[in-house]
């Protein structure tokens, strides 16, 4: 990374890892999950993603739209692909901040 993010976009990069993490373990009944990050055209780029069953949705009050809500209020995006039969793939854009 060229630059270090600032502390908020550490923490909710921190925050969206775990969560994912958790997830993974407790619902996808996958046998290995993969984790990249990466700066790209001045954003933190997080992506999560794993062999499991698929089917996640980001449903109101659910613990993925939480974390929608959380990257949003620092003006980032997450992008959610997971068809039924998997895999899953969350991808969370951030801002670097400067």
């Amino acid at each position: 990374m060229p630059q270090r993010p600032t502390a908020a976009v550490e923490a909710a990069a921190y925050f969206c890892i775990a969560e994912l993490l958790t997830n993974v373990a407790k619902h996808s009944g996958a046998r290995s999950a993969s984790v990249r990050v990466w700066c790209q055209a001045g954003r933190l780029l997080v992506e999560v993603r794993d062999d499991g069953v698929g089917g996640a949705v980001a449903h109101e009050g659910g613990g993925l739209a939480g974390l929608v809500d959380r990257v949003e209020s620092i003006d980032g995006r997450l992008r959610l692909s997971s068809p039924v039969g998997g895999p899953t793939v969350v991808r969370v854009e951030l801002p670097r901040g400067s």
